[in-house]
């Protein structure tokens, strides 16, 4: 269940944490209610979660001497302990169920003549909600402003600091600070200097009256006029006012700053993949923030009544490929931390800390390649890729004694790849819509069209190109998705040979009648993303990688006679940016193909989304390559923050959590869904391939008269749809140059309608997502919530069928 952030524009709503248990934040929260009700305004006071007898609950306290303040508490437990406990014996609330009341209540004060609303934490910042989750991770999704009440007793400078951290850690904005003042401690002074350094008012209280130790009538009368007096002077105190009036302000110039973003953003900032020309505003989506699989949006419009300011919208792009363990993960936050203080950046050239070195470890182990042996660092993809694309060539240059400076070296590959923006990689792909206008780009290589997997109409199919058609044969349908991968069995096919024989007769041609000198093969396995979400029969590149291992001599008269016990024929590279570390379901692409790589490049999972990172993994025999007595053959390529530690810490700790999720099995059920039925045949070789997205949304989608296709494949799903004009396919070869995007003059509003249909959303959220051409694709993290996932499908239903 999608929870929006606590912003609305006629409601100051704020969250009041303690930094520990038993500072005063009731006390805090009454005197904060009675100055704004004294203002003639209307305030009111929410308790999620309130353990302990009635007669002590916050909520009573507050309509006591709240002096009208409105008071709510969701859920009363009897056990005057920790929530976590206390609910024991109780039905305990979701968490989600929980941000959801507090949500809809506060969206409701929003709507009535409520000015001003608390919602009081029970305890301190990490004390349990009723799941045992921490209040501060609990409560992210709200993201409410904060009002720390601070510790005015002996050791509360440390517990108050710690407690700061700890929000600020999480991206809480804290507002103010507030404590009681105790001239013995002094804690107030010492704070004061250091929240005015961070520019957070502070406001210490005078300390209120001790309760009287007697129980009788009496004494809880005096105690009542004592606190009630109390209330009456603290309440009406210059520092107070002036706290609220500038929590007022801090409100309307948030929403502000929100309203101006989009139009200063299109002013000042050149966005990657986006012809400007005739871009507006209302074209760029403003992000408050993010947590989990959502963006918190500004202006992206509301399914409710309330004037909320912001909207959960669902991250269908999974921040550009990048999200793999959610947005705000605290865990990764709290490593980064870690890493940057321990650190902050330190030069890795001829040194080495223990990020970077445990790093490489857990790499080696999780790619499970016995090949590699060497760990190279770059910061992204694009770089990644060119230190590959260096690699390979000098690999292949040094075996077969070739001169680049003297004749072109090229790539295999195929076509629509995509490996960067960076100049040599883009050579590495065919002329295209990304590098057409680019001054610099030749183009060099050779790249196959191959046969794509989809599903149409409900039934897994091999199409093939129409061109190829005399090489390859004819379409070929499958009963599911795990016998497409079932390669063992299908080289034997017909279709094996074809491919084989296909491959060797064009690679023959190019080299012996065009001269060609390859260098080395670069595949993206299985799904080709930027070229349009392409889903390549593994088979073909299965055969391609074979057809290159197994016949050497293609590429030079002698290579037969130049064995290794590592490459052969050419170094392959694999190109696992987006496909590689668990966003196929698996932690490796190329085990789909069951190939082992000479050189792979990871990134965009590799930090679980929250840092730039890259590695680039080779053979031992590639890395000797580049081994001699001269510097000049040294593989001279780095970076100012090559294997940066904050980025290798987080990395360590995002790959022993999707490790561990695979272990103790967090996806059983998508992988439970995806097993064929009883009246499929399966061998015994056909692999394990699964999905977060539902059988029966495929099946669904497949058949929908505006969808020509649709594929899943772990957290990726793809809608490639008809045009909506003409009502037939688009062109292959337009479909793969992302013309959607970033060609004005492409006229097909199929996948913007649909585009324009999640954007719009459902009650519990929109979508945010990408469109490449007629092709639509969603992407989640590994860690998405089944629910959300159920919800994203019926929107695609409503939206198609």
């Amino acid at each position: 269940m999608a929870v929006g952030a606590g912003l609305w524009r006629s409601l100051r709503a704020h969250q009041v944490y303690g930094a520990n248990t038993d500072v005063g934040k009731t006390i805090v929260s009454t005197v904060l209610c009675r100055a704004v009700q004294q203002e003639r305004r209307r305030a009111a006071f929410l308790k999620p979660v309130s353990t302990g007898a009635l007669n002590d609950a916050d909520d009573r306290h507050l309509a006591k001497f709240g002096e009208g303040t409105l008071t709510k508490c969701l859920y009363q437990f009897d056990e005057p302990v920790s929530p976590h406990i206390a609910a024991k014996q109780k039905a305990i609330p979701r968490d989600e169920d929980l941000l959801a009341s507090i949500h809809q209540t506060l969206s409701g004060w929003a709507q009535s003549d409520i000015d001003f609303a608390l919602v009081e934490t029970a305890g301190g910042v990490h004390s349990p909600g009723p799941n045992g989750n921490s209040q501060a991770d609990l409560y992210r999704p709200l993201r409410l402003p904060i009002v720390l009440v601070a510790d005015s007793r002996l050791g509360g400078i440390s517990s108050s600091i710690s407690a700061y951290e700890s929000l600020l850690l999480r991206g809480y904005d804290i507002q103010s600070v507030l404590l009681f003042r105790d001239d013995y401690y002094q804690n107030h002074e010492y704070l004061r200097d250091y929240f005015n350094k961070k520019s957070i008012p502070l406001v210490h209280l005078p300390v209120p009256p001790a309760r009287p130790d007697a129980v009788d009538a009496d004494s809880q009368r005096r105690d009542e006029e004592s606190m009630a007096k109390y209330y009456g002077q603290v309440s009406r105190e210059s520092e107070i006012l002036r706290l609220l009036e500038e929590a007022s302000l801090k409100n309307a110039e948030r929403i502000q700053r929100l309203e101006e973003m989009a139009g200063r953003a299109r002013d000042v900032i050149w966005y990657p993949f986006t012809q400007h020309q005739g871009m507006q505003a209302k074209d760029i989506t403003v992000i408050d923030s993010a947590h989990d699989d959502f963006f918190q949006t500004f202006g992206s419009g509301s399914a409710s009544s309330s004037d909320s300011a912001l909207r959960p919208t669902f991250d269908g792009s999974a921040s550009w490929w990048t999200q793999g363990l959610g947005h705000g993960n605290p865990d990764l936050s709290l490593s980064a931390a870690y890493a940057a203080g321990r650190y902050g950046h330190v030069m890795f050239a001829g040194a080495v800390h223990e990020p970077a070195l445990a790093l490489a470890d857990r790499l080696l182990k999780t790619l499970d390649n016995p090949r590699f042996t060497k760990v190279f660092y770059t910061d992204n993809g694009s770089t990644g890729m060119e230190v590959a694309v260096k690699m390979g060539l000098r690999a292949s240059c040094a075996r077969y004694g070739w001169d680049a400076s003297q004749e072109q070296i090229s790539i295999l590959g195929l076509k629509g790849s995509y490996h960067g923006d960076t100049i040599g990689v883009m050579d590495c792909s065919e002329p295209s819509t990304f590098n057409q206008k680019v001054e610099w780009y030749r183009g060099r290589g050779h790249w196959f069209d191959f046969p794509l997997v989809k599903m149409v109409n409900g039934t897994w199919k091999i199409e093939i190109p129409a061109e190829l058609r005399e090489d390859l044969g004819s379409d070929v349908e499958f009963e599911s998705l795990g016998s497409v991968f079932d390669l063992e069995r299908r080289l034997a096919s017909d279709s094996g040979q074809r491919y084989k024989q296909y491959i060797r007769r064009t690679i023959e041609d190019l080299v012996q009648k065009q001269g060609m000198k390859f260098g080395a093969l670069i595949l993206e396995p299985v799904i080709l993303g930027a070229g349009g979400m392409l889903f390549c029969d593994p088979l073909f590149q299965r055969c391609l990688t074979d057809v290159v291992r197994d016949h050497p001599e293609l590429f030079a008269p002698d290579a037969s006679a130049k064995s290794s016990p590592s490459w052969s024929g050419l170094p392959v590279i694999f190109d696992e940016v987006f496909t590689g570390l668990y966003r196929l379901g698996r932690p490796t692409s190329a085990s789909f193909l069951s190939v082992h790589p000479d050189i792979a490049v990871n990134a965009k999972l590799l930090t679980g989304g929250l840092i730039p990172l890259c590695t680039t993994v080779a053979s031992q025999e590639i890395f000797d390559t580049f081994s001699s007595p001269e510097k000049s053959d040294a593989l001279l390529h780095g970076h100012s923050y090559t294997a940066h530690a904050v980025g290798c810490t987080v990395a360590v700790d995002s790959l022993r959590t999707m490790s561990d999720m695979q272990q103790n099995g967090a996806w059983d059920n998508y992988q439970a869904d995806w097993q064929p039925t009883k009246s499929v045949a399966v061998s015994q070789s056909t692999p394990d391939v699964w999905s977060v997205w539902s059988q029966g949304l495929l099946q669904d989608l497949s058949r929908a008269a505006s969808v020509e296709s649709v594929f899943a494949i772990g957290t990726v799903l793809s809608i490639s749809l008809l045009d909506s004009q003409g009502g037939g396919k688009f062109d292959r070869i337009l479909q793969t140059q992302f013309l959607a995007d970033i060609f004005p003059g492409y006229t097909s509003t199929a996948g913007k309608d649909l585009q324009q249909s999640l954007a719009a959303g459902g009650d519990q959220f929109n979508v945010h997502s990408r469109v490449l051409g007629n092709i639509l694709y969603l992407m989640s993290s590994v860690t998405s919530k089944p629910e959300s996932l159920r919800e994203m499908e019926a929107l695609l239903r409503s939206s198609l069928m």
